[in-house]
């Protein structure tokens, strides 16, 4: 078996004596490639730990290794620049550009200007921003999630194996914050960096690691395992409670959208005769039609009432369609969309807004069924 990418041999830290400690003689591992995500209450050293593996502080006792050299002989500072670090308020300098932000660890690592220039590009692309439109801004012209997304591209400019989060998407709304968490996945898919991953939230535990620790006060594993087996078989009584209720709802997480099958409602691509968009909603079961634009991007919700009420244009009836799902949304954003939705479904569409098709009760119900 590989040695894991990162190690820790009872690593201790204490703030003076007769305190108890941060973090009390933890081994952990974390193997290349994965998300693991270290949970907890408030105060058990889930943070402390995360900052030891880069040491902005250093541990009272233990070993760490990274790659399979102990770090407390290395250098700090040259430590820290092969590791990605994201916390929770982001962070960027105000008095530099989103480029020069992103350019911090290249340049301080020597690299030549023009590679700079094309990484500081190609990591605004990588989070969906766009480089014209973005690099020459300071960051109190974006909004928090913006803000966010330049925090992730200045954590991967100099390409780290590993990325250390501290709670990255825990200020920022939910919408916003289920879009990043997304988006972040999707890198991941591509990236296949080796993250540790701090948060408080067991949902978003669940939803972004490939394996979860539990941890008690000090930093103590409760339980170690993959999402779906902590789901299955929590380990103990501190586990079930800190899981809370509703097992099944949160397996939802487990699972995305592009797992189950689309339903395929009738669709109308704008400009459309009020008689032809009828005839399609007559020849099908549904009662109801996603209207599209001419980039196929649907619009609004049509229905026979919607119709047969007004004399408006075709493209003003029914309801907007205003929330879409991708396929990376878990099936607990897709059942939270469907029950706020005025047709009881959600639309889904690519990542550049191109109509998919529709997630529906049923189908959600069906993938439910077959997993039981």
């Amino acid at each position: 078996m590989s040695e894991p990418l990162i190690r820790l041999e009872s690593v201790s830290k204490s703030y003076g004596s007769g305190a108890e400690p941060a973090v009390k003689k933890l081994t952990l591992e974390v193997e290349k490639g994965e998300v693991l995500v270290l949970v907890g209450p408030s105060g058990c050293g889930k943070s402390t730990t995360l900052r030891l593996i880069n040491r902005l502080i250093e541990p009272t006792s233990g070993k760490i290794f990274l790659n399979g050299e102990d770090v407390t002989d290395v250098d700090p500072s040259e430590l820290r620049r092969k590791i990605g670090y994201v916390i929770q308020q982001v962070g960027l300098f105000p008095h530099r550009t989103i480029a020069e932000n992103i350019a911090t660890v290249p340049r301080l690592l020597g690299w030549d200007k023009a590679k700079i220039e094309s990484r500081i590009d190609e990591m605004l692309e990588l989070v969906s921003m766009d480089p014209e439109t973005y690099r020459d801004r300071y960051p109190k012209e974006l909004s928090g999630g913006q803000a966010q997304r330049v925090g992730v591209a200045r954590a991967l400019a100099a390409d780290p194996d590993v990325l250390l989060m501290d709670e990255p998407f825990g200020a920022i709304d939910p919408i916003t914050r289920d879009r990043l968490q997304n988006e972040f996945l999707r890198l991941q898919q591509e990236l296949k960096k080796t993250i540790v991953f701090v948060t408080h939230d067991i949902d978003e535990a669940i939803k972004m690691g490939n394996r979860i620790a539990i941890l008690r006060e000090g930093s103590e594993i409760a339980q170690l395992d993959t999402p779906e087996a902590i789901l299955s078989h929590p380990a103990d009584e501190f586990v079930e409670s800190f899981l809370g209720s509703g097992a099944i709802l949160k397996g939802l997480t487990l699972k995305k959208v592009r797992d189950i099958d689309l339903h395929q409602v009738p669709t109308l691509t704008a400009p459309v005769a009020r008689d032809q968009a009828l005839q399609a909603l007559q020849d099908s079961p549904d009662q109801v039609a996603v209207l599209l634009d001419d980039k196929e991007q649907p619009t609004r919700w049509i229905d026979e009432k919607a119709l047969n009420r007004t004399s408006q244009p075709i493209e003003k009836s029914g309801r907007p369609v205003t929330v879409n799902l991708q396929p990376e949304d878990t099936l607990q954003d897709a059942l939270t969309t469907m029950l706020q939705s005025s047709v009881g479904m959600a639309v889904v569409t690519d990542r550049k807004g191109k109509y998919l098709g529709c997630c529906t009760i049923e189908s959600l119900a069906k993938l439910i069924m077959s997993e039981g």
